[in-house]
């Protein structure tokens, strides 16, 4: 029998063919490259389905929404400003930076305060201020502040209360219009040092209001209100009613990133650095509120203010549990020290231990222990 009967039949194989088995490693590759592009092509379509919906939503909350105060109309623009009680001292407070809905932030401080007439005024940025204005300096926000004041018919004394950032407008009014400014309450300030204005260069005081594209763009792809309506930015507490948690988280998602709070926010190094220095007037009490969360993170926190108000010649420094808004969770405590505070205690023993100063440490609601200040 032939031979060739016996042999082995073999393809015959193309010179240049490749038999070393990548052809199905190219289509892995292919295959991983497909997934790859229509996850892509899924995220592009949930992104433009996001951002139509946010714009959708937010132009239908816009035409029903139902603005808590009154807005005034000043000659930069318009200011929403909230005002509780019909008599009683007067005491004007001003929000954190970047904070979405003051009128509703300082709301369980507010209702804690039954005795006084409250007003928080926001500023541009703010809650249902207007958002495109000039220059976010320290000079424009407290004259801005002043006008409003005055078109609301409110020239002093009042007292005068700032959170966070707003330290840094209660410093400067409180220098320029000392005679309106009976009494200065600081919630956790920042306190206008070195460490403040090293972020980034300062903003030259003449630059036109920075761009807000990219601060802005996580609200206009809707991840704002998608975190806020999961109650992923809502205040720590019990203290707000459903309504006002609602609303602030409606205006979260419309004030992020806008172009009044951006600028501020690059301002803040210049801003920083034009204060320096500065002491509250000698004449006007001040009470700082620190927050012990701020204190463990910070161990100079309490010293840098005490230096701030070496010159004062009444002041107190109460250091409470609590976050850096301390008026989320301990508004009663809070409330009850700033009538203490603003009370008439001259001719007292506890009136001449206040104006010496000193540092108070609270837990929880109980206020207790006294340091005198070095």
């Amino acid at each position: 029998m032939p031979l060739r009967f016996f042999s082995r039949r073999t393809r015959s194989v193309p010179e240049g063919s490749v038999t070393d088995g990548s052809l199905p490693v190219r289509k892995g590759r292919r295959r991983v490259l497909r997934f790859f592009a229509i996850l892509m092509l899924v995220l592009l379509g949930l992104v433009v389905v996001s951002t139509a919906a946010n714009v959708l939503l937010e132009r239908v909350e816009r035409a029903n929404a139902i603005p808590y105060g009154e807005r005034v109309r000043i000659d930069q623009g318009t200011i929403n400003v909230s005002i509780s009680g019909d008599s009683g001292p007067m005491l004007v407070l001003l929000s954190g930076l970047g904070t979405a809905a003051p009128g509703l932030d300082f709301a369980p401080l507010v209702r804690a305060l039954p005795g006084y007439r409250t007003v928080v005024v926001e500023g541009f940025g703010y809650g249902y201020s207007d958002t495109d204005v000039r220059p976010r300096t320290i000079e424009n926000i407290a004259e801005e502040l002043h006008s409003v004041l005055s078109a609301l018919g409110i020239h002093g004394p009042y007292a005068l209360a700032g959170h966070s950032i707003g330290g840094f407008t209660t410093l400067y009014y409180a220098n320029k219009y000392p005679a309106e400014v009976s009494a200065v309450i600081g919630i956790d300030p920042t306190v206008p040092t070195a460490t403040t204005a090293r972020p980034g260069a300062p903003a030259p005081a003449d630059a036109p209001p920075s761009g807000n594209f990219w601060e802005r763009l996580p609200s206009t792809l809707g991840l704002v209100r998608w975190a806020a309506a999961l109650g992923l930015l809502d205040p720590d507490g019990s203290g707000y009613t459903p309504s006002e948690i609602t609303q602030m988280r409606m205006l979260t998602s419309w004030n992020f990133g806008n172009a009044a709070v951006t600028d501020e926010t690059s301002r803040v190094g210049e801003n920083a650095a034009k204060l320096q220095g500065l002491s509250y007037p000698s004449r006007i009490p001040v009470l700082m509120l620190l927050s012990q969360d701020t204190l463990n993170s910070r161990p100079e926190w309490v010293d840098l203010h005490e230096r701030q108000l070496t010159q004062v010649t009444r002041h107190e420094l109460v250091v409470l549990d609590g976050p850096h808004y301390l008026h989320w969770t301990q508004a009663k405590a809070m409330a009850e020290k700033i009538d203490e505070f603003l009370a008439p205690v001259a001719g007292s023993t506890d009136s001449m231990t206040a104006q010496r100063g000193g540092v108070v440490r609270a837990e929880a609601l109980r206020l207790s222990g006294l340091r005198p200040a070095g």
